[in-house]
């Protein structure tokens, strides 16, 4: 049997799998325990934040034959939904069906009543894609579906949809998921896959992912196919993502302090030498200055920085070094 991703294995299959979205979950649980379904939404936010994964959900919830509430996920269209082929669940990708002509042929079809479920759900994923004659094409059918029509719009661009198709969807924004969400998911993942991994190695990686679980997972799933069979380290994390230990920030921060140019450029080339992916290498260390720009400037703002007590004990060092000034002026040129 092939391997299957991470995201695609362990892809929520039900509202309360999913994770760092609650706001929008709730709303749509009441929506369906209400039987107050819209007929279009605009789901928007950035990549890999669950927008997919609750269209489907939403759309096998409300097509449940068993459940009137929540997805049973064992009646005939749970299980066809969870399969990825469902007659009634169609999935669109605006960014290669972006024509007057393919949104025409959707508008056909729309006018069918749907063959299995109560609803017939169109997810459009990259919404923002669709050209300015096809999103006219659409406009009054979104505006007027049939009964038994939903549309779920998914984006990671908003600005770049008409006002008059926002003006015509429920609006739901996802935010990006927390480190302590995407950390304590992978720990999870990695108990059920019965691999060791470090704690600090998998909270780096959290963090790396800037928000995105499905970001998280393909890294996760990257650095176990390099160790396989290993436990996975912080120090195995560092060298399959080309990134740097905080130590060595410390390190060129002093040099900068010191006016030392010839060792900064020594880290720098060190860096290059070890094949280090040099723009993870700089969003790193400017992460690295705005956790000291914090502690610089609040009181006891250990508790919400996302690092060791060693390391916080370097950068209350360095505060005593550098002037607010001076730091505001490196991550401005950085």
């Amino acid at each position: 049997m092939a391997y299957k991703a991470l995201y695609r294995t362990y892809r929520p299959n039900s509202f309360d799998e999913v994770y760092g979205q609650k706001h929008i979950v709730q709303t749509l649980k009441h929506a369906v325990e209400q039987n107050k379904i819209a007929h279009a939404y605009l789901f928007c936010g950035p990549r890999g934040t669950g927008k997919t994964s609750i269209a489907k959900i939403f759309a096998k919830t409300i097509n449940c034959t068993d459940e009137h509430t929540k997805a049973c996920g064992k009646c005939e269209n749970c299980i066809a939904v969870q399969e990825g082929n469902h007659p009634d669940i169609i999935e669109i990708d605006a960014a290669s069906n972006n024509g007057v002509e393919e949104v025409r042929t959707l508008i056909e079809k729309v006018k069918y009543a749907p063959l299995k479920g109560k609803y017939k759900v169109y997810i459009i994923d990259e919404v923002h894609m669709m050209s300015t004659g096809a999103f006219n094409a659409l406009l009054k059918t979104i505006e007027e579906p049939p009964e038994h029509v939903i549309f779920i719009l998914a984006t990671t661009e908003k600005h770049k949809i008409p006002v008059t198709i926002l003006s015509r969807c429920q609006k739901y924004d996802f935010k990006g998921i927390s480190v302590d969400t995407i950390s304590g998911h992978l720990v999870s993942l990695m108990e059920k896959e019965q691999i060791d991994a470090e704690e600090k190695a998998l909270r780096y990686i959290a963090r790396a992912a800037d928000g995105s679980m499905r970001d998280a997972l393909s890294l996760l799933d990257q650095c176990i196919a390099f160790y396989l069979g290993q436990t996975l380290t912080y120090e195995n994390v560092l060298e399959v993502l080309g990134t740097a230990d905080i130590s060595v920030f410390s390190t060129l921060l002093r040099s900068i302090l010191k006016k030392d140019s010839m060792s900064a450029l020594d880290i720098i080339d060190t860096m290059i030498t070890e094949g280090r992916e040099l723009s993870q290498f700089l969003s790193d260390f400017l992460w690295y200055l705005r956790n000291l720009l914090i502690l610089k400037d609040q009181e006891g703002a250990e508790e919400s920085l996302d690092m060791s007590k060693e390391t916080i004990a370097t950068l209350k060092e360095e505060c005593a070094m550098v002037d607010t000034t001076a730091l505001l002026r490196y991550i401005r040129l950085l």
